[in-house]
């Protein structure tokens, strides 16, 4: 795979080091601290807090954070591609890749149909955070639960950290592996342009819905990556990454029961984004019509 001479994604956004929630909702620590002073004590405290806030400017940011005035996000310095610039610029790289293959798609209608015509394409933008981020509209999330779509805010968030996990911990290395982590993400973005993330097959629990799910992202990771063939470079050796990487994530891999599948088992995942590599049809990836779920 090669991404020398391609454009890069501007609908991208680093998130800094450190983001996440603070300050109101709880009433801050400085609060919970004087309801366990009694009156006395917290009168006392109140005039010497109101001393240092008057002759010591410097605290008086931290006290309004204690109190839980002025909340919001806090932002501490540092960005996450400082330290991670070659996975920043290689997953706004696949980004922009993502974007020029479903845009086409679109326009084209080789699409699964749900109802109504979904319109032209619309990009979704990628966010890169270290340890924890907040969502505009799927709440708090950390690192722990991996790459993620949220279809509120129509974002891809990642932690850049997780190439290093694919590697060491899941034995599924390679650029086109970590490809193919994007791909999935952006193939839940194009569910959601679509309507298929609304669809809920009669007598299904919600897990087998889930499967439905992801193993339609796979294959519309696979789709992305038929049509990308020429223009990156992607060969049969970058086939066998993405293929390792699907079946490595596989619900069954990871040690899950079957009655708790909520991703798929390997075998499915490895065969469903082949299906979508080897066609370069979405119409092929549609899940739902596959009524027994057995068969999938």
């Amino acid at each position: 795979m090669r991404i020398d001479g391609q454009r890069r994604s501007e609908n991208f956004e680093d998130r800094g080091r450190g983001a996440g929630g603070g300050g109101g909702g709880g009433g801050g620590m400085l609060f919970a601290l004087l309801s366990r002073l009694g009156l006395r004590g917290a009168l006392i405290a109140v005039i010497v807090l109101g001393a240092v806030y008057l002759l010591m400017p410097g605290m008086r940011a931290p006290m309004l954070g204690m109190l839980g005035i002025g909340g919001g996000e806090v932002q501490t310095s540092g960005s996450v591609c400082d330290s991670h610039a070659q996975a920043c610029d290689f997953s706004r790289a696949v980004l922009a890749s993502t974007e020029d293959v479903w845009r086409a798609q679109f326009t084209q209608a080789r699409l699964p149909s749900y109802g109504a015509r979904p319109g032209a394409y619309q990009d979704p933008t990628l966010v890169v955070f270290a340890q924890a981020v907040a969502t505009e509209g799927c709440g708090n999330a950390t690192s722990d639960v991996g790459p993620f779509y949220c279809p509120a805010d129509r974002k891809l968030y990642i932690d850049p950290s997780f190439y290093q996990v694919m590697e060491q911990r899941l034995r599924a290395p390679g650029d086109f592996a970590q490809a193919y982590v994007i791909a999935h993400e952006v193939g839940h973005h194009v569910q959601n342009l679509i309507g298929a993330n609304q669809i809920q097959l009669q007598g299904e629990n919600q897990n087998q819905t889930s499967v439905r799910i992801e193993l339609q992202a796979d294959c519309f990771a696979g789709v992305w990556g038929h049509t990308a063939q020429a223009s990156l470079a992607i060969d049969e050796a970058d086939l066998r990454e993405a293929l390792n990487a699907a079946h490595a994530i596989g619900d069954d891999t990871l040690g899950a029961r079957e009655s708790q599948y909520t991703h798929g088992a390997s075998a499915q995942r490895v065969r469903w984004f082949r299906r979508g590599f080897d066609s370069g049809d979405a119409r092929q990836c549609d899940t739902f019509a596959v009524r027994d779920y057995a068969q999938l």
